[in-house]
């Protein structure tokens, strides 16, 4: 037990900048004793205390502002973070390593008992702030939850899921074809933050960049033909109109939608 505590101070450690001590993380932040009091509340659940088991985890709500269900199962090394008002379901389950920040449900949409009816997070899952996974379906290993979104469907290894509803933006590997077994391990990024973070954002930068390629195309043709014209013997068939030029600006638009 000793053990499993100290891994989970160590990983508090390692993901927060604001932990200083292990006695402040020890003394000082809920998401830990909301796993500590989930440990005991989920052994009395699977012993047939299941009264004694959601008295602990009512308790629990009120010391940490965390509502972890005692029946769902949790890794080791999770990372509640800040975590206030984090809603944890029945048959939820949260692989090692995931970190899960404020506002988050992971929740149902069936009301059939004994179905697997919330979601299942894999190894080193970041859900952000306020975001919704709904659903008895499977999050991948690390993948990454942007803030707000509501997820309704699976999500593979390594993507990002963003948006109401969510969309998957999948891995860098998975694009370039290669397997996800010889991508090199992400570091943690907090939040779930990324560079790319946003399919509209990429979807506008890939037609800018279309467009700004015709328009360059376009140009050396047009160039080309006023270079024939001008030989000897032809006549002229480049029309005033004709944009000789570039006026496309590419990456005005770039930054306005974000690099």
């Amino acid at each position: 037990m000793f053990s499993r505590l100290r891994a989970d101070i160590r990983c508090i450690l390692e993901r927060d900048p604001a932990a200083r001590s292990a006695w402040e993380v020890l003394t000082l932040y809920p998401g830990l004793h909301a796993l500590v009091l989930h440990r005991w509340a989920h052994a009395c659940w699977n012993h047939g205390f299941k009264w004694s088991a959601r008295f602990i985890a009512h308790c629990a709500r009120g010391l940490t502002g965390i509502e972890i269900h005692p029946a769902a199962k949790i890794g080791q090394q999770v990372f509640f973070d800040h975590a206030m008002g984090v809603v944890v379901g029945e048959t939820a389950e949260i692989g090692d390593g995931c970190t899960i920040y404020q506002g988050v449900t992971l929740g149902g949409t069936s009301l059939y008992k004994g179905a697997k009816r919330h979601p299942t997070l894999g190894r080193n899952v970041v859900v952000s702030a306020g975001a919704k996974v709904l659903g008895g379906f499977v999050v991948g290993d690390g993948a990454k939850i942007g803030s707000n979104a509501v997820v309704i469907k699976p999500v593979p290894a390594g993507a990002t899921a963003v948006g109401i509803p969510a969309r998957i933006i999948p891995a860098k590997s998975s694009v370039a074809g290669e397997s996800a077994d010889v991508a090199p391990p992400q570091k943690f990024s907090a939040y779930g933050i990324t560079q790319e973070d946003d399919p509209l954002s990429q979807a506008m930068r890939g037609l800018i960049d279309n467009a700004s390629s015709q328009e360059h195309q376009i140009a050396l043709l047009w160039k080309a033909i006023e270079k024939l014209s001008a030989q000897p013997g032809t006549k002229d068939c480049v029309p005033r109109e004709a944009a000789l030029g570039e006026s496309f600006e590419a990456e005005k638009l770039t930054q306005l939608v974000g690099k």
